[in-house]
């Protein structure tokens, strides 16, 4: 299984898109968020995976650099059905808030003759806390972070030979997760500046991490391989370098700072 960053930064960042991404399987796709626009049909023409390929689709939230591209792959599934140029059925799953405001959206935005394909062919899934799903064959349990601000959901895949990969969303870690994060052998987390930088860009007053939090946390969790997101791109040349110099210092996994469209092997 490969895991491909479409993009790796916050919701204002101009230098990179923003954080989502997609996990591939045996020419199956499963892609998480789909950031701020149509910037999303890019990113994945320059992965080499055709958007058609992509069946299922999680949405962690309701905030517009994660669901606003999704918008635009809802566009393009439902007209190439209506154009009979797209073939079987799609699924995009997210907790009730986001499922509701998806369809709301797309039925003021897009065509009826569109539309008709949602609840069709194109199936909005609500998922609850706690709920499990197979998704490219693995078992995928989805959770709510208890969240300050949006609802928001994160998810934990089961992998070979009892290996984990947990995604916490882009908000810091809460205790509830617990169950699901520690031990993960892939923890995805965000970490929105350096910690030596937290007086300019201000991390916890958006209730965001520094590195050094996301590292001393997946210290704590007993964390493999810890991937950092959601970041911002002053430092966008340097970022690499710079994270993982401050991580390594709390840290002893494995650190991964992705640029956009990077791909990992899990």
């Amino acid at each position: 299984m490969n895991l491909t960053m479409l993009g790796t930064g916050n919701a204002l960042v101009t230098e990179c898109y923003n954080t989502c991404f997609i996990l591939q399987e045996n020419n199956e796709y499963f892609m998480i968020d789909g950031g701020g626009g149509s910037m999303i049909l890019h990113q994945l023409k320059h992965t080499g995976i055709d958007w058609k390929n992509v069946r299922n689709i999680f949405v962690t939230h309701k905030h517009i650099d994660h669901i606003t591209g999704i918008l635009w792959i809802v566009r393009m599934i439902c007209q190439y059905m209506s154009q009979g140029e797209y073939e079987g059925d799609a699924t995009i799953y997210a907790h009730d808030e986001v499922i509701d405001l998806l369809r709301d959206l797309a039925g003021k935005l897009l065509p009826k003759k569109e539309t008709d394909f949602i609840d069709n062919r194109l199936h909005l899934i609500a998922v609850e806390d706690g709920k499990s799903i197979n998704i490219l064959n693995k078992k995928v349990t989805f959770f709510d972070i208890h969240s300050t601000k949006a609802k928001q959901f994160g998810f934990c895949m089961e992998l070979e030979k009892d290996k984990k990969l947990t995604c916490c969303g882009d908000e810091p870690y809460n205790p509830y997760e617990k169950k699901y994060a520690k031990n993960s052998t892939w923890l995805l987390h965000e970490a929105f500046c350096l910690d030596s930088q937290a007086d300019i860009f201000h991390p916890y007053e958006k209730h965001h991490s520094t590195v050094k939090d996301a590292c001393i946390l997946a210290e704590e969790l007993n964390i493999k391989n810890l991937l950092l997101y959601h970041t911002e791109d002053k430092n966008i040349s340097q970022r690499k370098e710079l994270y993982y110099n401050e991580g390594k210092k709390y840290f002893n996994g494995n650190l991964l700072i992705p640029d956009d469209l990077e791909s990992v092997e899990l």
